[in-house]
């Protein structure tokens, strides 16, 4: 299988979008719509259904497939999908392969749940949701501080269909030396931790890196995206620096407004309900002016 075009598609600002919800509780299907047509007319090339923007652990089986479906129909011809899947092995192969008849392109396969994970045991489920789908490509999303470089290359040796990885450990050192022992050259680094992060991790070999922000705000992501594609990290850290606060805010509580400031941003916006599902919460009222005034400053 040739997989230059999925390849080529990761290294860019790979989009993970909210899944929106109507005021009963069900994915709001037309504002879903209307949110993707907004990525893409802002520029977006790839976008990541199912992801933990989009509250991947909160929606039911029925739902994914729902939101894969969705995202494919609007991207079609304008962006890759690439479909976040997981949960045990069986669940995470079905939705793979739900993916594969949708027309993805890509599974990006979220870190294992499970609370005892062999290293071994890392390759071996990866290898069977990659072994199911051998036409799509495989992104591993590595949030597991421990897992050695060497693993990764094993699992490729294996499932030449594993092509990226999206590397979500807050350590840029840690990144480097576990890039460099999988093999630099051989996989595409995707700085999995967001625009804050991005500068540093592209400084050590990413190509392109995930964003939540894009949801709100498109243009800004891909502002960074040039600049630091040009080497131009003076430029990437003035967007850095404009967008602190707004990730900063994301990320208090150990993330626990991750997905909850970027609804409310698109609420301020008019684009979407301030909804979430628990275990997350709609923000406080102090922190949603917050919000309205950071993104009120980049005149969106």
């Amino acid at each position: 299988m040739d997989f230059s075009e999925p390849k080529a598609a990761l290294a860019d600002v790979v989009a993970i979008p909210v899944t929106p919800f109507a005021e009963d509780g069900t994915i709001d299907t037309a504002t879903h719509r209307v949110l993707m047509r907004r990525l893409l007319d802002g520029g977006v090339r790839i976008v990541t259904p199912n992801g933990n923007t989009g509250e991947f652990y909160a929606l039911t089986p029925d739902e994914r497939r729902l939101v894969t479906e969705l995202t494919v129909e609007e991207a079609a011809g304008r962006a890759t999908v690439l479909v976040g899947v997981g949960h045990d092995v069986p669940t995470a192969v079905a939705d793979a392969e739900h993916a594969a008849g949708a027309g993805a392109a890509m599974v990006m396969v979220h870190q294992p749940v499970h609370p005892y994970i062999a290293q071994e045991g890392w390759v071996d489920y990866h290898r069977a949701i990659a072994e199911a789908v051998p036409a799509l490509g495989v992104v591993p999303y590595i949030r597991n501080p421990q897992l050695a470089g060497e693993r990764l290359a094993e699992l490729a040796d294996a499932c030449p269909n594993v092509i990226g990885v999206k590397y979500a450990v807050p350590d840029t050192a840690r990144f480097g030396a576990f890039a460099r022992d999988a093999g630099l050259e051989r996989f595409v680094w995707v700085a999995g931790l967001a625009e804050l992060y991005a500068p540093s991790y592209f400084a050590t070999g990413a190509t392109g890196f995930t964003s939540g922000l894009v949801n709100v705000a498109p243009a800004v992501s891909l502002d960074m995206l040039e600049a630091l594609r040009a080497g131009d990290y003076a430029a990437a850290m003035k967007v850095w620096e404009r967008i602190r606060r707004f990730e900063e805010l994301r990320a208090e509580e150990q993330s626990a407004n991750n997905v909850t400031v970027i609804k409310e941003a698109l609420a301020a916006l008019g684009l979407c309900r301030r909804d979430v599902r628990a275990p997350s919460r709609v923000l406080p009222e102090a922190r949603r002016a917050e919000v309205a005034g950071q993104i009120a400053e980049w005149s969106l």
